[in-house]
């Protein structure tokens, strides 16, 4: 075959594996089932989420360093591996404790092991001037995850329990995501990717070669503390709307069975993540990060009015597409200024903007609620992280080839 068909079957295989890894997406069913059938109170049902996000974040940035030396088809496979085990030992688990350690601490290991190992083999198969889109197909699948795991998660508990639903659910990811892990590998050294077409007469696409920059001299760059800036404030922004539309939906517009909002969430929230992975492509990341922020921004201003359901469905999809974004455009623009040698590690120690946005999200939500009137105060903190957010996106300037070379060789 083709070197250029096995690109293709790595993309496939990596939206696949993050289709099973995004069974993070899935918890809220778990939380509720825990709740009602167990009887568990509200704060440790979500302990073994909260516990899992932190862990991800962690085994993303280990993970990243291990693939960047060992290639991802090792580490991938581990990440599949202890997520399923980490599912299955779920289903013994009779504590929060337990579950923490099972569900937390294992799966959560496992989901930042396998996430961390696949755009950066997939944008290695393909043109440099596909990695947008390569990102945002990749990181889709993990978007996409909550549209169906949701109902068959909820189907499964209702059939069979939440015991026998973890181990069903932990046997299938590794039936079906560790043979898929086995098939993602690095391209040859001498590997040359496949330039797109162009129409006659036209010249071949020109694309800046940056050198490889280590993650030590990554942090001595100005760009990196702007990426990180904004990757933390937007995040927080997404993160804080995603943990809590259907309270706002309840609260906000007497809406207390809005659970569909999460649905529309999902789909908009990876339809951003390819929509913005293509454009970025076409325009340049920084302007669609822009885009983006500008949007998200002027939705955050306006989201205390939206009280009607056709608002909320309009300003839940805003939010939703903004946040794709970054999951898309970040990592593209960590390859491109920092090069792909090292991406995993540099990308890794972006992310933990990830990490600290979901923790500034939930501060703002607590924020507001002790000293307001429901969201209002949480709605108008976002606008402000936005509107910095928006121009941090026009005063940073991408590294040029001179600056990126003096860099790697310094």
């Amino acid at each position: 075959m083709k070197k250029i068909d096995k690109a293709m079957r790595i993309l496939i295989a990596g939206f696949c594996i993050n289709l099973c890894l995004g069974i993070l997406y899935a918890w809220s069913i778990f939380n509720k089932a825990l709740v009602t059938d167990h009887g568990w109170n509200a704060a440790d049902a979500s302990q073994p989420y909260a516990i899992a996000t932190i862990t991800f974040s962690i085994a993303l940035l280990v993970a990243g360093i291990l693939q960047d030396r060992m290639g991802p088809r090792t580490i991938l496979m581990l990440g599949a591996t202890l997520t399923g085990l980490g599912m299955m030992g779920s289903s013994f688990a009779t504590t929060p404790a337990m579950l923490s350690m099972t569900f937390g601490v294992v799966a959560g290991a496992g989901i930042g092991f396998g996430y961390a190992c696949l755009s950066p083999a997939a944008m290695k198969w393909f043109h440099s001037s596909k990695k947008g889109l390569v990102n945002g197909l990749i990181a889709a699948g993990f978007g996409l995850a909550a549209v169906y795991l949701a109902p068959l998660t909820s189907a499964l508990i209702t059939n069979y329990g939440i015991d026998q639903s973890f181990l069903i659910l932990g046997i299938a990811v590794l039936v079906i995501a560790v043979p898929l892990a086995a098939t993602i590998t690095n391209p040859p050294a001498d590997y040359v990717p496949q330039a797109p077409k162009v129409k006659a007469g036209k010249a071949p696409i020109a694309i800046k070669q940056n050198s490889d920059i280590s993650w030590k001299v990554m942090l001595k760059t100005p760009q990196f503390y702007s990426l990180w800036i904004m990757y933390a404030f937007a995040s927080a922004t997404g993160l804080m709307i995603i943990g809590n539309i259907t309270t706002i939906a309840s609260v906000q517009a007497n809406l207390p069975n809005a659970v569909y909002l999460a649905s529309i969430l999902a789909i908009f929230n990876s339809g951003g993540r390819i929509g913005a992975g293509i454009l970025s492509d076409k325009i340049g990341g920084l302007r669609t990060l822009f885009i983006a922020f500008a949007l998200q921004g002027i939705n955050m201003a306006l989201f205390a009015t939206f009280k009607s359901e056709a608002a909320l469905i309009l300003g839940t999809a805003i939010a939703a597409v903004g946040y794709g974004t970054l999951l898309a455009v970040f990592p593209s623009i960590t390859a491109e200024y920092y090069g792909l040698k090292n991406y995993g590690t540099n990308y890794g120690v972006l992310y933990t903007a990830w990490g600290i946005g979901g923790a500034i999200g939930a501060a703002v939500v607590g924020f507001s609620m002790t000293h307001g009137e429901g969201y209002t105060i949480a709605y108008t903190i976002s606008a402000v992280m936005m509107a910095i957010c928006v121009v941090l996106s026009l005063v940073t300037r991408p590294i040029s080839e001179e600056k990126s070379l003096q860099l790697a060789t310094a």
